[in-house]
């Protein structure tokens, strides 16, 4: 499949690898070799938002901050953190001028005197609109709020960390040429390479399959890649993976987190992570959330020298389902667990709300909850015990609401109240008793 895509596609040079937490990494090269390094472009806006997580959780800002807060902006500073993430500011995609027309990017100082001539195309929250210059921003932002540059910050709190030791802020001897391929012809002419100077927070990273596979595969998975959470906690992840607009409201086939793609592929299975395009550089990074047979910490990288090998960007979707279906994950046994606790025995099986039957079981140690009219695979809620007969919804439906439990004389639950709604062992209506 890749091999076809290089010939078809007419890459010059094309790296492919796949990453399972259950299987050796898989790569395939032509033209190039396993160290070869290529302009990954906007995937390098993962990078940034992860470190916009960090000073998060780290309590240096607020998702809902205005950017004017953590970075001394000219104009625009009531944009919020949360709204450049997400690509639904309105802000311009650009910084002011014809960056992609002269290639000379402006400097930081350049970058933010500008934001007074760039425009708010579209009011803030009105849909999605790309913008480089929007993340450009908060890369800066995060940099002086860590005592540093974007670039130093990305190295220490990364690509260190994570020992992606083949991806760098500049371009070192192993990186290849990018080219246009000519649509006429099969003559493939070098592009120039650019320093895309205070836009690189947007787009400067370059790597090698392996570590952006090893990158994917973190992005969808990071439990299993870092389980003590020292890059960034699963939550906030999840966090980021959560939709926050369509990127086509006509014909919604994907979906925009915190600056990373979402791609849904239909029986609850969901590819996460960032396409990125340089002059003469084309690239798919994802991971794979969901479905059967998927195994974890998947994650798939694609990258190509040949700016306009549009197949280039299939291909990770193409490979990472392929590689489920012709070598799903190894089923684990079934072990039988401990018994639920004396306290929630009497919430076991089935219960009625609003006409509707639900199931409630103890799983993994935890109470879960399902609606008896969920689909296969859909996640169950999970709660977490608060106080006695209080417990809250930790994910799942209806996540953050409480969960009440009323028992009686004897100590059995009788009654429950779910996000307010009444539960009882038979179906009653609202009037109830």
């Amino acid at each position: 499949m890749a091999q076809k895509v290089q010939v078809d596609a007419r890459v010059p040079a094309l790296s492919v690898a796949l990453h399972r937490a259950d299987r050796p990494l898989w790569q395939l090269h032509v033209g190039a070799d396993s160290d070869s390094q290529f302009r990954i472009g906007s995937v390098t806006k993962t990078f940034t938002a992860v470190l916009v997580m960090q000073a998060r959780d780290d309590g240096l800002l607020d998702l809902d901050d205005p950017l004017g807060r953590h970075l001394d902006v000219p104009a625009h500073g009531e944009l919020t953190v949360r709204r450049l993430l997400s690509h639904t500011s309105g802000i311009q995609r650009e910084p002011y001028g014809d960056v992609w027309d002269t290639l000379q990017a402006p400097d930081t100082e350049r970058l933010i005197a500008e934001l007074v001539r760039a425009e708010r195309v579209l009011p803030p929250a009105r849909r999605y609109h790309y913008s480089n210059l929007g993340l450009s921003l908060l890369g800066h932002a995060v940099g002086r709020l860590r005592g540093g540059t974007w670039a130093e910050v990305v190295e220490d709190r990364i690509l260190r960390p994570l020992g992606l030791s083949g991806t760098t802020v500049e371009r070192t001897e192993r990186a290849v040429t990018g080219y246009l391929v000519e649509a006429y012809s099969d003559h493939a002419r070098p592009e120039p390479w650019t320093d895309t100077g205070a836009i690189a927070p947007a787009g400067q990273l370059w790597s090698t399959a392996a570590d952006m596979a090893r990158w994917a595969a973190f992005l969808s998975d990071p439990a299993a890649l870092d389980p003590a959470g020292a890059v960034l906690a699963p939550a906030s992840l999840d966090e980021m993976r959560w939709p926050l607009t369509t990127t086509d409201e006509t014909l919604w086939t994907a979906g925009f987190g915190l600056a990373l793609i979402l791609v849904p592929q239909g029986e609850r299975v969901m590819h996460v992570g960032h396409d990125g395009a340089m002059p003469g550089f084309l690239a798919g990074v994802y991971g794979r959330r969901g479905g059967d047979g998927t195994p974890a910490a998947m994650g798939c990288a694609v990258l190509g020298s040949s700016g306009t090998a549009v197949e280039v960007l299939d291909l990770p979707h193409k490979l990472l389902a392929a590689a489920v279906e012709e070598d799903p994950a190894d089923i684990a046994r079934w072990t039988p667990g401990e018994p639920a606790p004396e306290a929630y025995r009497s919430v076991l099986g089935r219960w009625w709300s609003e006409g509707f039957e639900h199931v409630f079981s103890w799983r993994d140690g935890a109470l879960q909850a399902r609606s008896a009219l969920d689909q296969p695979g859909r996640p169950p809620a999970i709660f977490q015990a608060e106080e006695a007969d209080i417990l809250r919804t930790a994910s799942g439906r209806e996540a953050g609401e409480l969960l009440r439990l009323t028992r009686d004389a004897q100590g059995t639950v009788v009654r429950m109240h779910w996000a307010t709604y009444r539960f009882t062992r038979d179906q009653q209506t609202f009037e109830g008793t």
